[in-house]
């Protein structure tokens, strides 16, 4: 899957936060990167080189880091209507 492709999917999943350049999941949606843990309420950074999620656990917040070249799927996940 292409980086342009990656990008729209990750843009449909979430909306852009006012002032920055990253974007917060959309209420009721969900992300899962190649099969790894689904995050929920997360914040994305979609950079030239890599895609950082940050969410927050156990009163921390965590930063994961993907290279766009090693992002094999994308699931999102959303409440039926």
């Amino acid at each position: 899957m292409n980086k342009a492709t990656l990008e729209k999917v990750f843009e449909y999943a979430s909306k852009p936060v006012q002032g920055t350049m990253s974007r917060k999941l959309r209420k009721d949606v969900k992300i899962q990167v190649n099969e790894g843990e689904v995050y929920e309420g997360a914040t994305l950074f979609l950079g030239e080189e890599f895609v950082r999620v940050t969410c927050t656990q156990d009163g921390s917040n965590i930063n994961t880091y993907y290279d766009w070249e090693k992002i094999i799927s994308v699931r999102t996940i959303g409440a039926v209507e």
